[in-house]
């Protein structure tokens, strides 16, 4: 599927930065950097089109760099960057 990937999550992992999610039909998005560096810089390009971050770029404990934005239509987005995975696709 060219670098897809689909992941279900327990309902409570899958909060992503964001208070009293609608049920059902809640999700999250993610993509995927080639680079650390790119994180926060996609997600500044994304806050600069109406979108809203929710949490700037970090280390989290288990390794790579992430942070969160939603969209302009509420969709919850994670932009990451991990080591031991590739981009799903060019940053838009």
């Amino acid at each position: 599927m060219n670098g897809f990937v689909l992941g279900t999550w327990l309902e409570s992992e899958l909060n992503m930065q964001r208070e009293g999610l609608k049920l059902p039909g809640a999700f999250n998005l993610a993509h995927n950097v080639n680079e650390p560096d790119q994180v926060s810089s996609l997600i500044d390009r994304l806050a600069s089109f109406r979108g809203r971050i929710r949490r700037q770029a970090d280390a989290p404990p288990h390794g790579g760099f992430r942070g969160y934005v939603a969209d302009p239509d509420d969709h919850a987005w994670e932009i990451a960057f991990n080591r031991h995975g590739g981009s799903t696709s060019e940053a838009w």
